[in-house]
């Protein structure tokens, strides 16, 4: 059987959410360790008569999977190069980070969204760069005791990519310049942050933003990371679905002990569920849960995570298998969300595709 065959259901699923208008386009990568099981792109960039239809290599806002394939990656090889501790805590990293209430804040905790911090603030309308983005996130008044629960935070991860590029070899590289080099030695492809312009035509728009006052296409959705100049912890990665499914093979890989990523040990503890009282989290990585965006037939040591464009990545390392649906469910705005149904009827129909097979 083909794979065009094998997986007719799935691309079925894709092609009536777009004619409900659930996203523009979307793309599809399932493939394991070894290999690339089916590729698929449809729909087009835009809803313009004249967009351009998807392929393969359309570039998507990544969103927050950009929290985990370059900032939790970063952070796993920092700790391997030992010049990061995932029990370091914030105040010994980051002078601002004071107060009894959050002395005990480590490392781990912002990687499993359990440091106290409130889930997002539109700090992009007051402030530009690191230093007021740190000092306005370590003065915040903490939302909740650390470690009493898991709160999704993209303020975390911010102080993430700040403690990475200062444990760069104390030559504070900034987490683009780290991915970059990471990218290339892992031949990733299309895989980067603030995207070239030549990349721009088969880029998937995202929002008609009003605060910008322009549709935005090649440019980060995300306001902060805006403000963050395109480059931030919590968001900013751009790539298309082969890219993405390039570093889900080396994830595969490094879990069989291979060191493409990090060191196989450091990579099975940040997959380690956390013990924060209801949390569904790993280190970075979210985890399987039957209410999860990866539907019901993933194995309960699958991992993941989504982006709030309309992207995904999960990975199942007991049926080496891994999927990668790339979306702009935002366009032309982000009051849609019905991709909250489609994602789980997709991976539960990937699965059903390759039992059956």
């Amino acid at each position: 059987m083909s794979s065009s065959s094998r997986f007719a259901a799935v691309a079925d699923l894709l092609r009536d959410a777009i004619s409900r208008r659930v996203f523009p386009c979307a793309t599809i990568e399932v493939g394991g360790r070894d290999q690339v099981y089916w590729r698929h792109a449809c729909g087009t960039l835009s809803y313009d008569d004249a967009a351009t239809p998807a392929t393969l290599d359309t570039v998507f806002d990544l969103a927050s999977l950009t929290k985990v394939l370059a900032t939790t990656t970063l952070v796993m090889r920092t700790v391997d190069e030992g010049a990061l501790g995932l029990d370091d805590t914030l105040g010994g990293r980051l002078d601002e980070w004071r107060g009894e209430d959050r002395s005990a804040v480590t490392v781990a905790d912002l990687l499993e969204h359990a440091g106290g911090l409130t889930a997002h603030l539109p700090f992009f309308r007051d402030h530009r760069g690191r230093g007021e983005f740190q000092h306005a996130i370590c003065t915040l008044p903490l939302e909740y005791p650390p470690r009493s629960q898991s709160l999704y935070s993209d303020l975390g991860f911010v102080l993430l990519a700040f403690l990475v590029a200062d444990a760069a070899g104390g030559t504070g590289i900034p987490i683009d310049d780290q991915f970059d080099q990471l990218a290339r030695r892992l031949d990733l492809g299309d895989l980067r942050f603030r995207p070239p312009a030549a990349w721009r035509p088969r880029t998937a728009p995202t929002e008609v933003d009003p605060w910008r006052g322009r549709l935005l296409r090649g440019e980060v959705h995300d306001g902060n990371g805006w403000a963050l100049g395109g480059v931030a912890g919590h968001t900013g990665l751009f790539g298309t679905a082969p890219a993405v499914g390039r570093f889900a093979r080396a994830l595969l890989e490094t879990l069989a002990g291979a060191a493409g990523l990090a060191n196989p040990a450091t990579l099975a503890r940040f997959l380690r569920h956390s013990t924060v009282p209801g949390s569904s989290r790993a280190l970075g990585w979210d985890t399987m849960l039957v209410t999860s965006s990866c539907g019901h037939r993933l194995s309960p040591d699958a991992f993941g995570h989504t982006g709030f464009t309309g992207t995904s990545l999960w990975v199942d390392p007991n049926q080496d298998l891994y999927v990668v649906l790339l979306t702009n469910r935002v366009h032309p705005s982000r009051n849609n969300d019905a991709i909250l149904e489609v994602r789980p009827a997709v991976h539960d129909a990937v699965v059903e595709a390759l039992v059956g097979c």
